[in-house]
């Protein structure tokens, strides 16, 4: 029995409008596992990679995570264990989106929430942004937090407000950056799966490697996946030290470390917790 996608979709829908915040995150979460999956969530005796992504959300709750999950509070944490050169440096920072100053902008630039995924505003032309529609959606982020839908605790006592970065741009490409997302399980990475043009959701593309770069037997139906054999950057081999010096200073069993390759020099990208993986029909049975 699988999952119902419409209904999943109006129920954390419901979640993210914050109309189900009367829920205790235990029934919140079994429900939505419910939904997604048609099986009744395990918290006892946790066995796919699906049931213990809930059991963290519920039980792995350490306050280093909400600096973690903060894209901008991450970054002194970055600068104190890898170095500041791996972070991509912040030009300005807004309580509100009404307090944007563009005119102290580069002509390039990048805007985005610390709270959350999917505010980003890429500038590559100041002269053609629509400013007041730039500070419309970015206001609109400001007033939602990816807790309530996911209840992804991290994001719930994040302080929200807008950060401004150094525009970034890969010579090598011309489809936008490529993002390496290094699964890491309990501080060793195992896999995982390259985003190219993430930055337009319509056209990305994604697909799952191994550590060699070998093509892992599953996808995300999400997504179109990449049609080229993976070329692995030169600096590979440094970004699985990264990523695993990275994961065993956390020192929890599951995080998602993402990290750019970016004309040959490697930037943080971002942390992730906990990951929901309904549309990979393989990925549980590999990973339980």
């Amino acid at each position: 029995m699988g999952g119902n996608v419409k209904l999943s979709q109006y129920f954390t829908g419901l979640g993210r409008r914050e109309f189900l915040n009367w829920m205790p995150d235990k029934l919140y979460i079994s429900t939505l596992y419910r939904i997604k999956t048609g099986k009744k969530l395990n918290l006892e005796q946790p066995r796919s990679f699906n049931e213990k992504m809930q059991w963290l959300k519920l039980y792995d709750r350490k306050p280093l995570y909400t600096l973690l999950a903060d894209k901008e509070e991450v970054k002194s944490y970055i600068t104190k264990v890898l170095g500041a050169e791996y972070v991509i440096p912040t030009i300005a920072k807004w309580k509100t989106a009404d307090n944007i100053d563009f005119n102290i902008l580069p002509n390039q630039f990048v805007l985005k929430c610390n709270h959350d995924s999917g505010s980003v505003i890429i500038c590559r032309d100041k002269t053609s942004l629509n400013f007041e529609e730039t500070k419309k959606k970015l206001a609109k982020s400001l007033r939602h937090t990816g807790y309530w839908y996911g209840r992804e605790w991290p994001y719930k006592n994040i302080r929200p407000y807008i950060i401004a970065e150094q525009y970034m741009e890969d010579s090598s490409s011309n489809k936008g950056l490529t993002d390496y997302k290094f699964f890491c399980f309990n501080g060793e990475p195992k896999m995982l799966y390259v985003s190219v043009g993430l930055e337009n959701h319509s056209t990305a593309m994604i697909s799952f490697y191994d550590m060699r770069g070998k093509e892992m037997p599953f996808h995300r139906s999400d997504y179109k996946q990449i049609q080229n054999e993976l070329v692995l950057p030169q600096n590979f081999d440094r970004m699985v030290e990264i990523a695993k010096n990275l994961a065993t200073e956390i020192g929890n069993p599951f995080i998602r470390i993402d990290l750019y390759s970016i004309n040959r020099k490697i930037y943080f990208s971002s942390f992730q917790e906990y990951i929901f993986l309904n549309s990979l029909p393989n990925f549980s049975s590999w990973c339980s």
